[in-house]
């Protein structure tokens, strides 16, 4: 049986998780950006419109109730969306 603590802690991993695939992001952007050039300046131009598009898709979900109604499911739910759009940017970068 599951207990409350143990979906919790799914929550705490999964947080750890993007947090270590967002550094490795941060590190490839960072590469990209010292190389300097419009390759440079697209990845800085697209760097934003991501972040802009990953936002405001997390906010009409939260507003249109796809997030779900329990704090539990709210957070999965974020960290999934997120991590979905750092996977998807290690793998363009790397």
């Amino acid at each position: 049986m599951r207990t409350p603590y143990a979906d919790w802690m799914k929550i705490g991993l999964d947080s750890w998780m993007l947090g270590m695939e967002a550094s490795t992001v941060i590190g490839l952007r960072i590469a990209k950006l010292a190389a300097g050039g419009p390759n440079a300046a697209a990845e800085a131009q697209q760097m934003v419109a991501e972040k802009m598009q990953a936002a405001w898709e997390l906010q009409i979900a939260a507003v249109t109730g796809k997030l779900g109604s329990t704090p539990h499911a709210q957070a999965s739910k974020t960290l999934r969306h997120y991590r979905r759009k750092v996977r998807a940017n290690a793998k363009r970068l790397g």
